[in-house]
């Protein structure tokens, strides 16, 4: 009997977009000899959709208004159907979003109380890694390097004359680069602290760290984990501004991803082992993109953690597992076999 798979995608956050994407890959390497799926789309002001798929104007298609039930006696959906609700029952569902209310617990605590086994990080582990700066104070008392920073709430300003530049400012709780600004002087603070709070009342300050921008691909629980091949993003200027592009599917004007990533072996390991390391420190489970800076003189530095990362055709985590030799069916068989039975399959 095939698995009952729902598939959220779309939401409430600026990454609807990419959640959307990210869904349309993954229908297209879903197995349907082994997963029946469901596809429950959320708009962008939050109306959750039954649908035939995440196919361009799925908004408008034929749809039906749905719920996932938080009664774990139901286990699954509250479809409308003529003025009644009727029942699907869900074996596990995929929470392809990204952003705000994906990433952050949001959905994992609906999900927790649903009773449904579901792919990715928990409460817990999610929205650790979506503040940034809790990520890094943790981190930092596990022994991993971070950048310096500082944090700036809603109603707080910062002394310019503090800060040894350039810096980067960016939404404490945030993805994709959404609100991210390189200060290079003083006098262009206020504008990037007003830019990162259209996304965040809490803002990150970052020293810039000098070296590579790297990634790695992490699939697994506890002890037992896989990783995929390191990447390095190759700029020819300015920073690293994923999905911000009018076309990201043709590339980007200032980045190329390198995978495997072009760096010794002693490099490649010391990454990946730090990726790790990172996962686990940060109570990661499922999958996760740890994305890390690699300095000159050998220190692995941490970025950012992505506990739901990209599954798009230009996507870095399917490109990283795929390199590795895992391509996307099979990093989906993975997570729903971590999701269902805790282990990878």
């Amino acid at each position: 009997m095939d698995m009952k798979i729902g598939i959220l995608f779309g939401g409430c956050s600026e990454e609807h977009p990419i959640s959307v994407k990210s869904a349309q890959e993954i229908a297209q390497h879903l197995d349907l000899e082994k997963y029946e799926p469901y596809y429950i789309g959320i708009t962008a002001s939050g109306a959750w959709l039954l649908c035939d798929g995440p196919d361009v104007g799925w908004e408008t298609g034929d749809c039906r208004p749905v719920v996932l039930s938080p009664d774990r006696d139901v286990h699954g959906l509250l479809v409308l159907e003529q003025g009644r609700y009727e029942t699907i029952s869900l074996d596990v569902v995929l929470p392809v979003l990204h952003g705000k209310f994906g990433e952050d617990g949001a959905i994992q605590g609906l999900l927790e109380l649903s009773g449904i086994p579901y792919a990715g990080c928990d409460i817990q582990g999610s929205a650790l890694c979506m503040d940034k700066s809790l990520a890094y104070i943790v981190a930092g008392s596990a022994g991993i390097a971070t950048p310096k920073f500082w944090i700036v709430s809603a109603d707080e300003n910062i002394e310019a004359d503090q800060l040894s530049y350039p810096v980067f400012v960016k939404p404490a709780r945030s993805g994709s680069s959404f609100g991210v600004s390189k200060v290079s002087r003083k006098e262009e603070l206020p504008g990037a602290l007003e830019f990162a709070r259209q996304y965040d009342s809490k803002v990150l300050i970052e020293a810039a760290v000098v070296g590579s921008e790297v990634g790695c691909a992490v699939l697994g629980n506890d002890l037992d984990l896989v990783v995929g091949e390191v990447d390095r993003i190759a700029l020819s200027h300015g920073f690293f501004r994923i999905h911000q592009e009018s076309s990201p599917e043709t590339g980007s004007d200032n980045s190329t991803p390198i995978v495997p990533a072009d760096i010794s072996a002693e490099a490649r390991s010391l990454v990946q082992e730090t990726a790790k390391a990172i996962y686990r420190a940060l109570r990661c489970r499922g999958l996760a993109r740890v994305d890390m800076f690699l300095t000159d003189d050998g220190e692995v530095v941490l970025n950012e953690v992505n506990t739901f990362p990209g599954m798009t055709s230009y996507s870095r985590y399917p490109r990283m597992m795929a390199a590795a030799g895992m391509p996307l069916a099979e990093v989906i068989d993975g997570m729903v076999s971590l999701a269902v039975t805790g282990k990878i399959r």
